[in-house]
Formats: C-alpha cells, sequence, structure tokens
C-alpha cells in the first residue's frame, strides 16, 4: 500500500523532525528515501557505474543488425574456415554431427505397397536432384547445413523439369549461398507488402517471394556473362535454411561469438612464434675492439651491398659484436611457462562459441575421463538433436520431400501430391556400446520402447532390417544353422532353449472360486 511503511528503510532523524512541522513534506523525503533503496536494489547488470562505462549496447531488432553486420561475419567466418585449423575442425564436427551419412526419409502412409512405391522413387530421384551434378540428396542436405554455419543462411531452390528416360521424378534442387541474395532491395508498396533485405512479404507479414541473383555477385567470371539483376523467386519455391535466435529473417555464422577470440589465438600464435625465431637467432652478444681482436680481421658475417654498405641480417646462431670490449654474453631465451594453459582457456572460449565440446574441437583428451566424456557428449547431442528437428528436418528436408511428392504426382507416378513421411537421424558413436546396448534391450522388454524405434534410433529403416532378419534366419533354418544370435532357440546365456511340452506345461490356473 502506497501509506505503509518500508520497514527495509527505516524513518530518519530529519524525518521525525520534520514531521513535528509538516509531515507531508516528512512524508515526500520518506518516500524519496525508499525509491532510492529501491534502485540500488535493482539488476547490478543493468547499472550504469564506472565500472560499466566502456559497455556499449543497441535497441536494434535482429534483421537491422544482421543487415549491417551480416556480410562482414560471413566474409571474416569464411576466411577463418579456410585458413585456421579450430574453425575448419569446429564446422566439420557440426556437420559430420548434424548430418553424418544422411537424414533418411521414409514413407509413412499406412500401405505398405504405396510406401515401397515411394521409398523406391525417392531413391531414384535422390541420385539425380541435385542441379549441378555433384552429389545425391544427403550431399545437398550436408553442403546446405555446411552453408548454414559458414554464411548463417542458405536457399534450396526448386527447378522443375521435364521428365525423359533418365530423369523419372521432373525435379533438380540448387543451392545458393546467402550472397546470392539481393540485400540492397527495399520496398514499400501500396498494398501493405514490403521488400526488405531482398525478401517480399505480403500484407499480413508472411514471405511471399525472394529476389536472388542467378549467379554469384562474388564471381570473377566475365561481367557481360553473368547477370547482376537479382530475379524475383516465390518463397514456395525457396527453402531458407537458417537459425533463428530472435526474431529474425535472416541467420548469422554459427561461431560468431568465437570471431575475436579465433583471430585474437591466430595473432597471439603468431607473435610467439616470432619470438622464437628471433631468439633463435639471436646466440649471443660479442663485447670487443671493432676487429673483434682478430688484428684488423673481423670474426662477424657481414653482407654488404654493392656499395659497401652493411646489411642487416638475422639467420640461426648469430653472434652481435660490440665495441670496446673483451667479453661475449649468451643470449638467454625467454620462459615459456604458462603458455600451454593460456592456449587451452582460449581454445576452451572458441569451444563454447561455437557450441561444442573441447575435446572434439582440439582432440585433446588428456583431462577428459568416461564420465565427464559422457556428460559433455550426452549434452552435445541434445543440442544436435534439437537442431535437427527443429531447423534442418522441418526448414530444409520436408520442404525438399513435399517438393519431391509434387512432382512425382504432377508426373503421374503418385496418386496424391501429399505423402506422410517419417525422418531418421543418423545415429551417434557410443561411449560405451555394450552398456547401451543392454539399455535398449531392457527398455524393449520392459514395454518403454519398440523394436522399430530402436531400430530407427540407430539411422536404418526398421522394416528393411527386419525382413533381412527374417531371411537371414528362414535361410539358417533351411541349412539346419543355429546361431547364438537367434532367441528362438538359444537363450540369452547362450543354452538351447527348451520345447515346450504336455508334460513340462504349467497347470491351468482354477477359474473362478471352485472348490474340490
Amino acid at each position: 500500500m502506497m501509506n505503509e511503511r518500508d520497514p527495509s528503510v527505516p524513518l530518519g532523524f530529519a524525518e521525525k523532525a520534520i514531521s513535528v512541522f509538516s509531515p507531508r513534506a516528512a512524508a515526500r523525503r520518506y518516500a524519496g528515501r525508499v525509491a532510492l533503496e529501491n534502485m540500488r536494489r535493482s539488476y547490478e547488470g543493468g547499472s550504469h557505474t564506472r565500472l560499466t562505462d566502456g559497455w556499449k549496447t543497441t535497441r536494434t531488432s535482429a534483421d537491422s543488425e544482421i543487415s549491417v553486420a551480416g556480410q562482414v561475419l560471413r566474409d571474416r567466418m569464411r576466411d577463418l574456415v579456410r585458413n585456421n585449423s579450430l574453425a575448419a575442425n569446429a564446422v566439420q564436427v557440426l556437420v559430420s554431427s548434424m548430418v553424418g551419412p544422411g537424414i533418411r526419409p521414409r514413407a509413412k502412409t499406412g500401405h505398405e505397397a504405396l510406401d515401397k512405391r515411394v521409398d523406391g522413387l525417392f531413391e531414384q530421384w535422390s541420385k539425380q536432384c541435385d542441379a549441378h551434378g555433384h552429389t545425391d540428396f544427403h550431399g545437398l542436405v550436408n553442403l546446405a547445413v555446411r552453408e548454414m554455419l559458414e554464411g548463417g543462411d542458405v536457399f534450396a531452390v526448386n527447378r522443375p523439369k521435364r521428365p525423359s528416360r533418365t530423369r523419372v521424378v521432373p525435379l533438380e534442387i540448387e543451392l545458393m549461398e546467402a550472397d546470392h541474395l539481393d540485400t540492397g532491395r527495399w520496398q514499400t508498396g501500396e498494398d501493405g507488402s514490403r521488400i526488405s533485405q531482398g525478401i517480399e512479404y505480403d500484407r499480413s507479414g508472411r514471405r511471399s517471394a525472394f529476389w536472388l541473383y542467378p549467379d554469384h555477385p562474388g564471381d570473377n567470371s566475365a561481367v557481360f556473362r553473368r547477370s547482376l539483376v537479382s530475379k524475383r523467386v516465390p518463397a514456395s519455391k525457396v527453402a531458407h535454411l537458417f537459425e533463428r535466435q530472435r526474431v529474425q529473417s535472416r541467420g548469422v555464422p554459427w561461431g560468431t561469438p568465437a570471431l575475436r577470440a579465433l583471430r585474437d589465438l591466430d595473432d597471439w600464435q603468431l607473435a610467439e612464434l616470432v619470438r622464437k625465431k628471433t631468439e633463435a637467432c639471436m646466440v649471443g652478444i660479442v663485447f670487443g675492439d671493432e676487429d673483434g681482436g682478430q688484428g684488423g680481421v673481423g670474426a662477424r658475417p657481414m653482407i654488404e651491398d654493392q656499395n659497401g654498405n652493411p646489411i642487416e641480417q638475422f639467420e640461426p646462431g648469430l653472434l652481435a659484436y660490440a665495441r670496446n670490449g673483451r667479453d661475449i654474453k649468451f643470449n638467454t631465451p625467454g620462459s615459456t611457462a604458462g603458455v600451454r594453459d593460456w592456449n587451452s582457456v582460449q581454445q576452451h572460449i572458441i569451444a563454447a562459441g561455437f557450441r561444442i565440446p573441447y575435446a572434439l574441437l582440439t582432440g585433446d583428451l588428456r583431462e577428459a575421463n568416461y564420465s565427464s566424456s559422457r556428460v559433455g557428449i550426452n549434452e552435445f547431442r541434445r543440442m544436435i538433436d534439437q537442431v535437427q528437428w527443429l531447423i534442418i528436418i522441418p526448414m530444409l528436408c520436408q520442404k525438399l520431400w513435399d517438393w519431391f511428392t509434387e512432382a512425382a504426382w504432377t508426373a503421374g507416378l503418385l496418386p496424391s501430391p501429399t505423402v506422410a513421411v517419417e525422418w531418421s537421424t543418423p545415429k551417434f558413436e557410443s561411449v560405451n556400446p555394450w552398456q547401451d546396448a543392454q539399455t535398449d534391450l531392457l527398455e524393449v522388454r520392459a514395454g518403454f520402447t519398440s523394436l522399430p524405434e530402436q531400430i530407427a534410433k540407430r539411422g536404418y529403416n526398421a522394416e528393411d532390417v527386419l525382413e533381412e532378419q527374417k531371411k537371414a534366419l528362414d535361410k539358417a533354418d533351411a541349412l539346419g544353422l543355429v546361431l547364438d544370435s537367434d532367441p528362438r532357440k538359444v537363450t540369452k546365456q547362450g543354452l538351447f532353449q527348451t520345447e515346450p511340452t504336455a508334460e513340462t506345461d504349467p497347470p491351468a490356473p482354477p477359474k473362478g472360486n471352485e472348490k474340490d
């Protein structure tokens, strides 16, 4: 209540004295003290003090920040991936974990014959879907994810083709880097539509088109052979893959928080290397006469130009000569204590910026044990699962599948343009395969999960595995083989299963409350 006194702010001597003559003035003074105390108890991160004077912040939207810094971030990240081993390995670890051998779809219509037909068409189309003819569907997804990590976003464009003998499904997919988007195109329409950074929105705020350059703006081919005018591509023909960290329309490179750390570590390692080379060149300093005590014959190496002027040089084993002395002092290299620890700390910062474990970034397992590795890998796997199921599959894979089924339906190969699909992500290699297999077995036996679910978790098609297993068991029966892996004939302990007989069958339980 406004009239209640704050027990944490006691009345002072001044308020008590003033209240005798003017209670209202005392109340105002006390209210000011309470407000001041509340300000002191606010968030320290939001306070403005001498220690936070250099903390520069902005209130701009994510799109405004990306429009200014996006291109620079892409250029710097690509340069680091090309020239920095840590950045290159970080991107490779992320791509291998997110995509691996491929995120595989399986038709799930409920009709076995139709599912097999759709899956067969997809396998055939997958080998021919790349518009550039370099790879298959899984290779396109791999490259798209790599482009998202390096450049922030990537565009997959639907390119319809005519059916032919070699192309059953009339569709190809072309990947375009983030540079293809005409970010300089801004426009506001009278109907409420607008174009911002090359992305066109309708009056409701939904994306309606992308303005893309047909050729890469940074291509060094002849200008008259490439188009420098962006073209409008409907949003239904474009799959835009990027990570949304705020309400934003474009993404930034994955390792953006680690850019400065990577660059600083590179500079520090170069400076340290130059220092070591310089120390190796300077062996010692000779203090002596001009002629070095050699009767006019100098002992120091000397390189002169055509005019007889000495040229400064550095090479391994160099001695420096000083005048008017008779002594030699050898150079003592500086200490390198703490270099490894400092380097390790910086690499931990870089690993955190890329959101990957330190051991995966550097390959340094000296301080890792089984428990710590398992905890770190489990958290990393949860992050990878989140990216796979919330970004890669809905924003890229599902759109490519919908384009495929629509093109197959248009060509008269499928009865419907939409086909339900189930996705399988690549499995993670287990830290302890035997223990994890035992856990999966117990979960299946307890009914917590199903056998097809466990098979799909490993990246395989459950129906294909079960059919292959049945064929193998039938062939083993025909050949009279008894395998230790056959639970029909061998127990988990490796003993033969006993055939149930009338003598060994347990007696039937009594019915109801019948009495003898």
